[in-house]
């Protein structure tokens, strides 16, 4: 574990996403032209840096907008295979998939009351709790086969929120926080080792969040 990395890429804009669609596995149709831009703008930051130059593997969830952007930044690292894995795969939105979220909300409006992570708002869906075990088991199946290494994911804002819920114990029914949108192609990074500052905390350490500067040119 000692030194192990992990850094979460989010995909390029979708198609969906430009379009307002709910991009489950079925409504995601890949990247748009601005995606690919913007995952070939991280591409040429990681050749010119080589700040990830030590990746063993990289990993990607298996929907369409996240295996293109891995693909595409792919050559910068010197890896040829992409791991594709529904662990790292964004919310699974059930019955709301491939709808316009205009419809989604009219269709499946919010729970009344207080949010509940427990709640399956559209038929299918995962819960919040549902989602969070499977991006936690993955995660800590990353730290179990690639100890000391540095391991891309490029996955989806949602994953890279519960790496934050998973690693900083966030409560996620707990209103009184911020909330966090890590933009397209932006890099988040963990690195697991011993606190400098005493006990209390676990052996991991928050590096960066939400850095896209290579989208700033």
């Amino acid at each position: 574990m000692e030194g192990t990395r992990i850094v979460l890429v989010r995909h390029g804009e979708s198609r969906a996403q430009e379009a307002g669609i709910v991009g489950g596995h079925d409504g995601c149709t890949g990247l748009s032209d601005r995606g690919r831009e913007q995952a070939e703008a991280l591409r040429t930051r990681l050749e010119r840096t080589g700040e990830l130059a030590e990746v063993t593997a990289i990993y990607t969830s298996v929907m369409p907008r996240a295996i293109e952007t891995a693909e595409i930044i792919a050559p910068a690292v010197n890896v040829v295979d992409v791991l594709k894995r529904c662990d790292f795969c964004e919310h699974h939105p059930g019955e709301g998939d491939g709808l316009t979220w205009r419809d989604y909300e009219s269709r499946y409006p919010s729970h009344e009351g207080p949010w509940d992570p427990d709640v399956r708002r559209a038929p299918g869906a995962e819960t919040w709790n549902e989602m969070h075990a499977r991006v936690s088991r993955a995660l800590d199946g990353l730290v179990e086969d690639h100890p000391g290494e540095l391991v891309v994911v490029v996955c989806h804002g949602g994953v890279i929120v519960q790496s934050m819920a998973k690693w900083f114990g966030l409560e996620p029914a707990n209103e009184n926080r911020a909330w966090l949108n890590p933009k397209n192609t932006s890099l988040t990074e963990w690195r697991f080792g011993t606190s400098p500052f005493g006990v209390g905390t676990l052996p991991v350490e928050m590096v960066r969040f939400n850095d896209f500067v290579h989208l700033l040119a």
